[in-house]
């Protein structure tokens, strides 16, 4: 009998022990810490010596390192698309055909579109209560100045504080412009072709060899000038028009200050996790940290070894403690899954004005931000769950920002969508050793819309195979970056095309200093043959979609402009200092 009563206690433990561990591995608060435009080799758990970020690497030592975490594109916006859904913002149509690869004005119509499945939006109908704080970068109205379309809000989001669009050098006066040089450069042959003709149709209707109805020429010659004064007074007010704070749909600081903005993130951050301590929740906390202009509040303003671009890196690492600290003082660690990371490699071609640099540190890896080249696209990638995820872990194997996605969305015993491909895998076997090899055999890296290159990881193979379809071409040549044009472009005179395309063995050459041949690489033929069969695979699986980065989806539309006041008063409020927010006007 006792023996039986020794059984049953024995059965009744390994239950509850069962019960803990289930439980323990079930609807975990989450949060996700972002970067923006950070290196790689900018962390000291990442091989950096001189920069100092003890809370990043708290993460690292007490959870896993991804050493090959992958983002889906080498730029913001379809970076972060990939990331809240999963999938491939070609999917989405948030990879641009033209140019410009990412929003610059908060008055443009694209941005996610409403059918995308977000984990926000999962998250949110399993009961959590989620958050985003900081940059979103994905749209704000489709047809009217408050229709919010694409705002957080409308992604599962159930509160934002945030910058709508992202941090530019001409958000803060004194740090120059992004535009200014291409601006002047599409625009002084235009004028000139315009200003000879208009000479020109003068010259010939007064000589008698061609009757130019005058009312014509003034029409034109008003368009022109009318046009010019929108362009003029669209870029004089670019930061009051484009660098402005909201919470929820209201906007609260027009234009952004950058006084204290850090401690104001980090502090609506902390504010969040207090209200919501006793049900799970999704914390994103996005960083304008390190994206140009760069800034830092005066504890930490020239403490670094890096000039301001240090300076704001150790801001943002003491804002991921105060984090960190605020789930310890709540009892909340060890239900919380906290991921870092970063939306794409470091910007190396940021050089301030005085000569000062601006961009970040890709450690080995060549390139960056808007290039498929390891610096472009090898991001940090931190987990850390204490109990649940291995500690002080190394894991090597290809992963994706996209795998947040399924990963997530599994631990709050959610389903994944059935109507639609997710291109990320659950990274928890992984993390937590039950798994030694990734579930991504191929990883498609995109430049813009354009298929620019495949990694490929054979399940029989430590090689990582890697084939460039084509390269940007770097200005000057002997450089690391495009300089000339300060990011890279993906097509015509911007690239060159392989054919053969380039190939890389990344476990022995993780550089990409030397492309292999079929001299040396036996099986080079072959190699290529698996991935253009997996590249006809993956291309059948793409459909057609709306693209959200055209040109008309891209261009500020005046109808879609937020003001807080309006823009007589040059669209000026700032309740962040105590005054009065004003209901929001269009433009």
């Amino acid at each position: 009998r006792k023996k039986m009563g020794l059984l049953l206690l024995l059965i009744i433990c390994q239950c509850a022990i069962n019960s803990v561990k289930t439980h323990s591995v079930s609807n975990p608060n989450i949060i996700l810490l972002m970067a923006d435009d950070l290196g790689i080799g900018d962390l000291g758990c990442y091989g950096n010596r001189t920069l100092r970020t003890p809370n990043i690497d708290r993460l690292a030592e007490e959870g896993v390192t991804l050493t090959q975490h992958i983002a889906a594109s080498p730029l913001c916006t379809p970076s972060r698309a990939a990331f809240l859904t999963g999938r491939y913002p070609i999917r989405s149509g948030m990879a641009a055909f033209s140019r410009v690869g990412v929003f610059l004005f908060a008055a443009s119509s694209g941005g996610l579109p409403s059918e995308e499945i977000t984990f926000s939006k999962v998250l949110k109908q399993k009961g959590y209560a989620t958050a985003l704080i900081g940059k979103w970068h994905l749209g704000m109205n489709c047809e009217s100045s408050n229709d919010f379309c694409h705002h957080p809000l409308s992604h599962g989001f159930d509160y934002f504080y945030g910058l709508p669009v992202t941090n530019l050098r001409d958000c803060k006066p004194g740090q120059g412009s992004v535009f200014l040089k291409g601006v002047q450069n599409a625009l002084v042959i235009p004028i000139q072709i315009t200003g000879i003709t208009l000479v020109s149709l003068v010259i010939v209707h007064y000589i008698g060899l061609l009757k130019v109805p005058f009312q014509a020429l003034g029409y034109c010659l008003l368009i022109i000038t009318i046009s010019l004064v929108v362009l003029i007074f669209f870029f004089y007010h670019f930061r009051h028009l484009n660098c402005f704070l909201m919470r929820d749909h209201q906007i609260i600081q027009q234009p952004l200050s950058y006084e204290n903005l850090t401690q104001r993130l980090t502090k609506e951050a902390m504010q969040f996790i207090g209200r919501n301590a006793d049900a799970p929740f999704l914390l994103v906390l996005s960083y304008l940290h390190v994206h140009t202009a760069l800034y830092a509040s005066e504890n930490f303003k020239g403490k670094s070894k890096h000039g301001l671009y240090g300076d704001a890196v150790e801001e943002m690492d003491w804002s991921v403690g105060q984090v960190l600290d605020v789930l310890e003082k709540l009892n909340l660690s060890d239900k919380t899954l906290v991921y870092f990371t970063s939306d794409q490699g470091a910007h190396v071609e940021e050089i301030s004005s005085a000569g000062e640099v601006h961009g970040g540190y890709n450690g080995i890896y060549k390139g960056g931000k808007s290039t498929n080249w390891e610096g472009g696209i090898r991001v940090p990638g931190l987990l850390r769950w204490p109990g649940v995820v291995q500690a002080g872990a190394y894991i090597d194997e290809p992963t994706s920002n996209m795998d947040i996605f399924p990963t997530i969305v599994k631990l709050a015993d959610a389903q994944l969508p059935s109507d639609r491909i997710i291109d990320g895998h659950d990274l928890l076997p992984l993390l937590q050793g039950k798994v030694t090899r990734s579930k991504h055999e191929f990883l498609f890296h995109y430049c813009n819309a354009y298929l620019n290159a495949v990694r490929w990881h054979p399940g029989n193979s430590e090689s990582v195979w890697k084939v460039f379809f084509f390269t940007p071409n770097f200005s000057p040549e002997d450089s690391n970056g495009c300089y000339d044009s300060h990011v890279c472009f993906c097509h015509g005179g911007f690239i060159t095309r392989h054919d053969p395309p380039l190939l890389f063995d990344l476990s022995r050459d993780p550089e990409e200093k030397v492309p292999l041949t079929p001299e040396t690489e036996s099986r080079f033929y072959e190699i290529l043959r698996v991935v253009h069969q997996a590249v006809d695979n993956h291309t059948r699986s793409l459909h057609a979609v709306p693209n959200q980065l055209s040109w008309n989806n891209l261009l500020w539309k005046p109808w879609l402009q937020l003001c807080c006041s309006s823009p007589f008063q040059s669209c000026y409020c700032d309740y962040e200092s105590g005054e009065r927010p004003l209901e929001v006007h269009s433009g």
